[in-house]
Protein backbone atom coordinates (compact mmCIF):
# COMPACT_ATOMS: atom_id res chain seq x y z
CA UNK A 1 0.00 0.00 0.00
CA UNK A 2 1.42 3.56 -1.01
CA UNK A 3 1.76 6.23 1.37
CA UNK A 4 0.38 9.67 -0.05
CA UNK A 5 2.89 11.83 -0.61
CA UNK A 6 2.81 15.35 1.48
CA UNK A 7 1.87 18.22 -0.99
CA UNK A 8 3.48 20.53 -2.91
CA UNK A 9 1.22 23.42 -2.68
CA UNK A 10 -2.00 23.95 -0.81
CA UNK A 11 -5.28 26.70 -0.97
CA UNK A 12 -4.47 30.35 0.69
CA UNK A 13 -7.41 29.79 2.48
CA UNK A 14 -7.26 26.63 4.04
CA UNK A 15 -3.51 27.21 4.67
CA UNK A 16 -4.24 30.66 6.74
CA UNK A 17 -7.28 28.93 8.80
CA UNK A 18 -5.04 25.92 9.58
CA UNK A 19 -2.06 27.66 11.06
CA UNK A 20 -4.95 29.73 12.76
CA UNK A 21 -4.34 33.20 11.35
CA UNK A 22 -7.98 33.31 10.65
CA UNK A 23 -10.56 31.57 13.30
CA UNK A 24 -12.64 30.04 10.64
CA UNK A 25 -12.09 28.71 6.99
CA UNK A 26 -15.44 31.16 6.00
CA UNK A 27 -13.47 34.26 7.70
CA UNK A 28 -10.26 33.28 5.32
CA UNK A 29 -12.09 32.74 2.48
CA UNK A 30 -13.70 36.51 3.09
CA UNK A 31 -10.63 37.81 4.10
CA UNK A 32 -8.53 36.79 0.56
CA UNK A 33 -11.72 37.97 -1.15
CA UNK A 34 -11.60 41.45 0.62
CA UNK A 35 -7.99 41.17 -0.40
CA UNK A 36 -7.01 41.17 2.79
CA UNK A 37 -4.32 38.54 1.81
CA UNK A 38 -1.43 39.01 0.03
CA UNK A 39 1.16 36.17 -1.43
CA UNK A 40 4.38 37.61 -2.32
CA UNK A 41 2.87 40.92 -2.66
CA UNK A 42 0.28 39.92 -5.12
CA UNK A 43 -3.38 39.60 -4.15
CA UNK A 44 -4.50 36.13 -3.54
CA UNK A 45 -7.98 34.24 -4.27
CA UNK A 46 -8.63 31.90 -2.09
CA UNK A 47 -8.17 29.11 -4.52
CA UNK A 48 -4.39 30.07 -4.66
CA UNK A 49 -1.74 28.11 -3.92
CA UNK A 50 0.84 28.34 -1.37
CA UNK A 51 3.95 26.94 -1.22
CA UNK A 52 7.02 26.10 0.91
CA UNK A 53 8.73 29.85 1.04
CA UNK A 54 5.98 31.96 0.23
CA UNK A 55 5.51 35.22 1.81
CA UNK A 56 1.71 35.90 2.64
CA UNK A 57 0.28 38.83 4.51
CA UNK A 58 -2.75 38.92 6.22
CA UNK A 59 -4.71 41.77 7.57
CA UNK A 60 -6.73 41.00 10.36
CA UNK A 61 -8.77 42.49 13.54
CA UNK A 62 -5.08 42.20 15.56
CA UNK A 63 -3.18 44.09 12.66
CA UNK A 64 -1.42 43.18 9.82
CA UNK A 65 0.50 39.26 10.43
CA UNK A 66 3.45 38.63 7.96
CA UNK A 67 4.76 34.75 7.66
CA UNK A 68 6.45 32.78 5.68
CA UNK A 69 5.51 29.37 4.67
CA UNK A 70 7.72 26.73 6.09
CA UNK A 71 5.43 24.07 5.97
CA UNK A 72 2.09 23.01 4.15
CA UNK A 73 -0.93 21.92 6.16
CA UNK A 74 -4.61 21.41 4.99
CA UNK A 75 -6.59 20.68 8.12
CA UNK A 76 -6.61 22.58 11.59
CA UNK A 77 -4.49 20.95 14.20
CA UNK A 78 -3.11 22.26 17.49
CA UNK A 79 -1.79 25.25 18.07
CA UNK A 80 1.76 24.01 18.64
CA UNK A 81 2.04 22.35 15.79
CA UNK A 82 0.56 25.05 13.80
CA UNK A 83 3.54 27.08 14.56
CA UNK A 84 5.82 24.95 13.12
CA UNK A 85 4.49 25.61 9.88
CA UNK A 86 5.34 29.00 9.57
CA UNK A 87 8.23 32.10 10.20
CA UNK A 88 6.42 35.17 12.36
CA UNK A 89 8.28 38.16 11.13
CA UNK A 90 4.83 40.34 12.19
CA UNK A 91 5.76 43.88 13.51
CA UNK A 92 5.33 44.18 17.27
CA UNK A 93 2.00 45.82 18.53
CA UNK A 94 1.90 49.56 18.47
CA UNK A 95 1.74 50.54 22.61
CA UNK A 96 -1.55 51.27 23.70
CA UNK A 97 -0.62 55.01 24.26
CA UNK A 98 0.09 54.92 20.21
CA UNK A 99 -3.24 53.52 19.42
CA UNK A 100 -6.11 55.47 18.07
CA UNK A 101 -8.68 55.88 21.25
CA UNK A 102 -12.45 54.36 20.32
CA UNK A 103 -14.74 56.37 19.07
CA UNK A 104 -17.66 56.60 21.26
CA UNK A 105 -21.16 58.52 21.13
CA UNK A 106 -23.76 59.34 23.21
CA UNK A 107 -26.63 57.77 23.50
CA UNK A 108 -29.51 59.24 22.03
CA UNK A 109 -26.92 61.04 19.57
CA UNK A 110 -29.17 59.30 16.28
CA UNK A 111 -27.19 58.16 12.99
CA UNK A 112 -23.52 59.54 12.85
CA UNK A 113 -23.64 62.24 9.58
CA UNK A 114 -21.42 61.84 6.53
CA UNK A 115 -18.76 64.69 8.04
CA UNK A 116 -19.10 62.70 11.56
CA UNK A 117 -18.12 59.73 9.54
CA UNK A 118 -15.34 61.37 7.91
CA UNK A 119 -13.68 62.95 11.08
CA UNK A 120 -13.72 59.18 12.67
CA UNK A 121 -12.17 57.63 9.26
CA UNK A 122 -9.76 60.60 9.45
CA UNK A 123 -9.30 59.88 13.64
CA UNK A 124 -8.72 56.10 12.34
CA UNK A 125 -5.88 56.82 9.93
CA UNK A 126 -7.98 55.75 7.24
CA UNK A 127 -9.23 59.50 5.54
Amino acid sequence: MAVPDSPTSVRVDAWTWAVRIYPTRSAASAACKASHVKVNGAGAKPAHKVRIGDTVRARTAGGERIVVVTGLIEKRTSATLAVQNYEDHSPPPLPREDRPAPVVRERGAGRPTKRDRRRVERLRGRG
